[in-house]
């Protein structure tokens, strides 16, 4: 009997935890009470064990996704843990293997995935997922520590960390720096996360990193503790040329007193955007995006990203089509997203 309850407890939480593209995760009705004639649309009271990958421990997905999957387990039924992960593409990727069913991205390459281009051109096509909400723009920040690296055209002589080898961070600085005019070889270039990029400029080992990122970032922060540093601004004419090329780019201006610097950065950002993949239930997207939207006063108490939420940018995505729960949270704010 023992050896049974074993086996019987073992497959219920292999249950729980594997989902695949073609399974279903979905979970029992939340209850057959019928509600009162006034009462406005609650989560689902029951849900799901949920992975949520975001990236590095010195990177805003990590800490704002932690603060979500908080939220979100204490307000509804579903059950979220955010994990450190490897970034968008890694996240992507580890989704496609079934190894989570919700992850942070960047919007341009959860285009890139879906259309089976750029990072993911030998990877291959990942169409098994789709859209949970736009959460916050992730900026460009090009930080050093020299106060003469006052351009992007600056950098070309000097150690440059560019992100990992094959990031979303890696492509958004080749974006840049071709706007200058620029190329990989006009630089010294080192392949580098926000942490190890940090500490690389703490100790003088390179001159600037890209960082792509929601500011404030964690890694700038930890630096700007111990060192004067600075960002590095872009003008409107590359600017403009730069989202000629690539739309999916938005111009950002980084205020001041974000790190204590002098004056605004202007720069470039994408989106932060949380994918889910298909086969996640209704019940507990809707309860990740109502258990986010209807609880921003207490988010943005714990975290300051909070208070770039809103009903009309979550709602904004347009290459990837929305996830069905999703989609029924916005249909209950009056916002129609697409779906597949």
């Amino acid at each position: 009997m023992k050896k049974f309850l074993s086996l019987l407890m073992a497959v219920m939480m292999m249950a729980t935890v594997l989902a695949g593209c073609g399974g279903d995760t979905k979970t029992e009705d939340a209850g057959t009470q019928e509600p009162a004639q006034d009462s406005t649309p609650a989560p689902a009271a029951t849900g799901s064990e949920l992975i949520f990958t975001t990236g590095g421990s010195s990177g805003t997905y990590y800490a704002f996704g932690s603060v979500l999957a908080g939220q979100v387990s204490s307000s509804t039924g579903s059950k979220v843990t955010a994990v450190e992960g490897k970034g968008s593409q890694g996240n992507i990727e580890l989704m496609d293997m079934e190894g989570a069913q919700l992850g942070f991205v960047q919007s341009d390459v959860m285009s890139y995935a879906y259309e089976g281009t750029n990072l993911f051109a030998d990877f291959g096509q990942v169409d098994c997922f789709s859209t949970v909400a736009a959460l916050y723009m992730e900026q460009v920040q090009i930080v050093t520590c020299d106060p003469s690296i006052k351009t992007v055209a600056d950098l070309a002589g000097k150690n440059v960390s560019i992100g990992d080898s094959g990031s979303g961070v890696y492509y958004n600085a080749i974006d840049v720096l071709g706007a200058y005019g620029l190329t990989e070889s006009d630089i010294n270039p080192t392949y580098q996360g926000f942490g190890d990029s940090a500490e690389a400029l703490k100790d003088g080992a390179i001159d600037a990193a890209f960082v792509v990122a929601g500011a404030p970032t964690t890694a700038i922060t930890e630096l700007a503790s111990s060192k004067d540093v600075y960002l590095v601004s872009l003008d409107d004419e590359h600017i403009d040329a730069l989202i000629a090329a690539s739309p999916y780019y938005s111009k950002y201006v980084i205020p001041a007193d974000t790190y204590g610097l002098d004056s605004d950065t202007t720069t470039v950002a994408v989106g932060a955007v949380v994918i889910a993949r298909d086969d996640v239930s209704e019940d507990d997207v809707y309860n990740f995006v109502s258990g986010v939207f209807d609880n921003i006063d207490a988010i943005t108490a714990v975290h300051a990203k909070g208070a770039e939420l809103s009903l009309d940018f979550a709602a904004s995505v347009t290459s990837v089509p929305y996830h069905p729960g999703a989609a029924k949270y916005f249909a209950e704010q009056g916002i129609e997203v697409p779906t597949k």
